[in-house]
């Protein structure tokens, strides 16, 4: 399947400053991702970035970057500037890889990509079970909740669904993992609407797109090693694995 793999790459963070320099087995994090973009057969793979720091490292590393702007609210946001500059065809499909995500197998990321034409859904994105108490009440551990088709409800950085105490079945519990097939059209329309309130209550880019009707499909799969970096814990966690 011809797919581009962008990675959105911000320097600073509230809760993780210059996380996608951070060290997994040796490596900065930005180069562990690419890593596994680099083994899911994508045509074409592209940093979008804010620091010179992260520019000159993926550079180094022989990868393709680009600079933008510093002030955005997602990742797909940053990856329009790139996407505009370059001129892609509407129909290109991207697969937003985000910078945190350094352990997703590369033949998950083309699964992704390949869910968004099986599946005829505007976007397609990856969740795994969790079970653990900690992980579903986690506001940094995204959950979903889906239909019967697969396609999402709502993603919330809260419980969903919601119980009264803590006699429930805990499969039911799915944690969204930070990756996205679309294509390049379908971000061009993203950055039209503009942000929502939901989006920005969550902070979670994807419930604009929900908030417009548009269809999501979840790709689910137990992957033990998925580790989602989202703090320093979740750092050492990561390091196991590599």
């Amino acid at each position: 399947m011809n797919f581009i793999v962008m990675i959105p790459a911000r320097l600073s963070s509230n809760r993780f400053p210059n996380k996608p320099l951070a060290e997994i087995g040796g490596k900065p994090m930005i180069i562990r991702t690419i890593e596994s973009a680099e083994k899911s057969g994508a045509k074409r793979i592209i940093v979008a970035t804010d620091h010179k720091k992260i520019n000159n490292l993926v550079k180094k590393n022989g990868t393709e970057v680009y600079i933008t702007k510093k002030k955005y609210r997602s990742g797909t946001e940053r990856l329009f500037e790139v996407i505009d500059q370059l001129k892609f065809e509407d129909d290109q499909v991207i697969v937003n890889l985000q910078v945190d995500e350094p352990c997703i197998p590369g033949w998950i990321i083309k699964k992704v990509a390949k869910c968004l034409n099986d599946k005829n859904v505007d976007v397609s994105t990856l969740a795994i079970p969790i079970n653990k108490r900690l992980d579903i009440l986690d506001p940094n551990s995204v959950k979903v909740i889906t239909d019967t088709y697969g396609n999402a409800l709502y993603f919330s950085r809260s419980m969903i669904p919601w119980c009264k105490n803590e006699k429930f079945s805990r499969s039911v519990f799915l944690k969204h993992i930070g990756i996205y097939a679309y294509r390049a059209k379908f971000i061009r329309l993203y950055m039209k609407y503009g942000p929502v309130d939901i989006e920005k209550l969550e902070n979670l880019e994807q419930l604009r797109m929900l908030f417009y009707g548009k269809k999501i499909y979840v790709l689910t799969r137990k992957i033990e090693k998925c580790i989602s970096v989202n703090t320093q814990e979740d750092l050492l966690k990561a390091n196991k694995f590599f």
